[in-house]
């Protein structure tokens, strides 16, 4: 097992994270008035890397813990953790779930394949109306934060909020559609994740399998809550750095990481993180008023958490952020006249 997540792990090092760790270190050492000539590799990331890594490391890990059986089928396997819909953004599928459908025959059902042509066409929706509409507003306003509004940059951080959910959204369902057409059925990988009251409940609904994951196989065999809060804690900004760290190899991902983790820990400290489970407002038309303003206010701390995230830089984060806590919060926001759009879109 060692042997295993040693070299899986290696590979998603070197490939994704080699540059970032030279880069850093040279900076390091700049900083103590050193100057280092280090050597940065000019390499192709390999597709999916990050996804069926993980899907690998999940196979090998179940069968030490006695949770799976050891497949003798190489090719079944292979189907396991290169499955292609899954390689561009997940969901991270558990070999307890996926392994066994790959070994067992499928057959053709008419009702299954027309919901998962339903699916592809709702994520093609979320991806190609929302977030790819979001992003030719928010592309703008990020590249031009330092001339802008603060309401503007606001309505910026919104708009990439939307982008992103329609990203990971949008392919998560096309994903779940193509599969449901080929015989599979995967897991559900967002679950009305901006209708949540708090952090913890929003993170049980956004990129649900790569938060289970890390729970499964990070959080839990070191030793989750037990032994303590201090240790509850310690575990916690673990995952969430490691969440961001996984994200990108940029200093920007491990911030957000660590932000998310400081929202999450007064619900941890004072045990309300598992207060909110069911969906807000369930049985109901609409949410009663106290849910819809922990809605905002969750809304409001993940948005601002998103800055980090589409930043180039932490400095730039800073900058576009001191940008809204200016006079001009309170202004109409501009609107970028539409031929200007086009023109950003064609390019």
């Amino acid at each position: 097992m060692i042997t295993s997540i040693t070299i899986n792990l290696g590979f998603l090092l070197f490939f994704k994270y080699y540059n970032f760790f030279v880069l850093s270190f040279a900076d390091l050492l700049t900083n103590f008035g050193l100057q280092a000539n280090v050597w940065t590799l000019k390499i192709i990331l390999p597709v999916g890397i990050s996804f069926y890594t993980f899907h690998g490391l999940s196979y090998v890990i179940d069968i030490y813990k006695g949770r799976s059986e050891p497949t003798r089928n190489l090719i079944d396997y292979s189907v396991f953790v290169s499955f292609f819909p899954l390689l561009v953004a997940g969901p991270i599928e558990r070999a307890s779930h996926l392994l066994p459908q790959v070994q067992h025959p499928r057959h053709f059902s008419s009702e299954r394949a027309s919901d998962g042509l339903r699916q592809i066409l709702w994520g093609l929706f979320k991806k190609i109306v929302i977030a790819d509409v979001s992003a030719m507003y928010a592309n703008e306003i990020f590249s031009s934060n330092a001339h802008l509004h603060a309401s503007t940059l606001v309505l910026g951080a919104v708009l990439f909020a939307f982008q992103i959910y329609g990203d990971f959204s949008g392919y998560s369902d096309i994903a779940l559609g193509t599969a449901r057409l080929l015989g599979f059925e995967l897991l559900r990988n967002f679950s009305y994740p901006y209708f949540s009251r708090d952090i913890a409940e929003f993170w049980r609904r956004w990129h649900i399998s790569l938060s289970s994951w890390f729970k499964d196989y990070v959080y839990i065999p070191l030793g989750g809550s037990r032994g303590g809060k201090l240790n509850a804690v310690r575990n916690t900004f673990i995952i969430f750095l490691l969440s961001g760290f996984w994200h990108g190899a940029n200093w920007t991902f491990i911030f957000w990481g660590g932000l998310n983790a400081i929202y999450f820990l007064p619900l941890l400290l004072f045990n309300r993180n598992r207060n909110n489970i069911e969906i807000a407002a369930k049985g109901k038309l609409l949410p009663s008023f106290r849910e819809l303003v922990a809605i905002l206010i969750t809304f409001a701390q993940v948005t601002f958490a998103w800055i980090f995230f589409r930043a180039e830089s932490l400095r730039y984060a800073f900058n576009y952020i001191k940008g809204i806590f200016s006079r001009s919060l309170f202004s109409t926001p501009e609107v970028f006249p539409k031929t200007q759009l086009v023109l950003i879109e064609v390019y």
